[in-house]
């Protein structure tokens, strides 16, 4: 049975695990959750609707950096995602936390207030968000200064597969300064990355949902 994907093209988890599967190109079914079957199908796998959801046979995987490291073990293709040494797996994964936690997790915090009815609104924790996004591109600024390509090195690794599109919706909630030119030249490899690329342009017909407004770029 071919590998099933719950995701939607817009979500930046579910681009996550496309641009790992395009890195390798793995076989699978995109089962796209614009498609309201494909909604009820997800529910049913997993009640808290979260998304992107990998179906395997009889195995349900969930959370994007299991989903990779999933498809790592059982469908491993040209590129490893997660180095076979110990200690640089380690380093991969703390900067896979850092991706998430701090650049992914306020970045939504921000975007979720937008979407929140008059009254409803968290000034403090909207501004808190902001200011964690901009330490989180400080620091990543001060990590890039030697000058590698890729997040844990030279070699592109799940880290980066959640650094291309977070720093891609953070740069479109909170800008990253423009002093930040390690970042912003990450960024753009990242942007130029043909499977995140192609994650970019699937998603581009959804750009209408993002509450802030879209930029007119990217």
């Amino acid at each position: 049975m071919a590998l099933a994907l719950y995701a939607h093209p817009f979500s930046s988890y579910c681009q996550k695990v496309l641009v790992a599967l395009y890195e390798n190109g793995t076989p699978f079914e995109f089962r796209n959750l614009e498609d309201g079957e494909h909604g009820r199908q997800l529910e049913a796998l997993w009640p808290m609707k979260r998304f992107p959801v990998l179906v395997d046979g009889d195995r349900t995987v969930l959370e994007a950096s299991t989903i990779i490291e999933y498809l790592q073990l059982r469908h491993p293709g040209p590129v490893a995602l997660l180095p076979a040494d110990p200690l640089r797996a380690v380093e991969v994964r703390m900067l896979d936390r850092f991706f998430d936690n701090y650049v992914s997790t306020p970045q939504q915090k921000v975007v979720f207030d937008a979407l929140r009815g008059e009254g409803d609104h968290d000034a403090y924790g909207v501004a808190e968000a902001r200011r964690m996004l901009e330490t989180s591109y400080a620091w990543l600024e001060r990590h890039l200064a030697d000058g590698r390509s890729w997040a844990a090195g030279e070699d592109f690794s799940l880290a980066d597969c959640g650094a291309a599109p977070f720093l891609f919706y953070a740069d479109w909630t909170h800008p990253i300064p423009p002093e930040h030119e390690r970042v912003h030249a990450y960024r753009a490899r990242l942007l130029a990355r043909p499977s995140f690329a192609r994650a970019v342009e699937e998603a581009r017909p959804f750009r209408r949902y993002f509450p802030l407004g879209a930029p007119d770029r990217d």
